[in-house]
């Protein structure tokens, strides 16, 4: 990379581990000349706000409910609520200053939709996202569970995690970089949730490189 300034913006909802290697690498020479500059949580509270503000980070709580209750509690409603939280969401993240040159999300447990995408990428700002699982497989909520319940009774010998571009289709973006995992017989869920966990921090921080080092500055 060269010796510009790059700026990110991390999405999360909960305890924020892969947000926390992030802000290490930032520190370090794994993520050179880049700066975390907004930490976003769709969930007050997500542990990631609390190791965003200790390492000084600027942090705001953004979440569907007062715009859900706007709205009537129907389908229509719901989704009508949704567009307008996610168009919000992007015009916070517009506002900021610098804008990020990517987004990162990071355990965040939000469906981005159009809404969002579409003025983001018109800003030509990258969104990535990190999935427990490799492109193709347990799209959605629960992949290291269902990966492990496959590996108990279907045989399935190995999962993975990836850093991919987020599109509107749920984890179905083109991958950045992916890592297989094995699944091991007799493992506990929580010992694979350790050792998958252990693979995303690495992960997320090679991701958002490659990602940063294929912008133009």
């Amino acid at each position: 990379m060269s010796q510009s300034q790059y700026n990110l913006v991390v999405l999360v909802s909960g305890n924020g581990s892969n947000l926390q290697a992030l802000i290490d690498a930032c520190a370090s020479s794994a993520l050179p000349n880049t700066r975390i500059t907004h930490v976003i949580s769709n969930r007050k509270a997500a542990y990631g706000l609390e190791r965003a503000a200790k390492a000084s980070i600027p942090t705001t709580y953004h979440n569907l409910v007062p715009f859900k209750r706007k709205h009537p509690q129907t389908d229509a409603g719901t989704a009508a609520a949704r567009t307008e939280y996610d168009a919000s969401l992007a015009a916070l993240i517009l506002q900021l200053d610098p804008r990020p040159d990517v987004i990162v999300c990071a355990g965040w447990m939000h469906i981005l939709a159009p809404d969002f995408l579409n003025p983001i990428a018109a800003a030509g700002i990258k969104v990535i996202n990190l999935h427990p699982a490799l492109p193709g497989e347990f799209a959605g909520a629960g992949a290291i569970e269902r990966a492990w319940e496959a590996g108990r009774t279907e045989g399935l010998k190995r999962t993975g995690v990836m850093i991919h571009e987020v599109i509107a289709e749920v984890d179905a973006g083109e991958a950045i970089v992916t890592r297989e995992v094995e699944l091991r017989e007799g493992e506990s869920l929580e010992g694979l949730e350790e050792r998958i966990h252990e693979v995303e921090h690495g992960l997320i921080v090679e991701g958002t490189r490659r990602t940063l080092e294929g912008i133009k500055k």
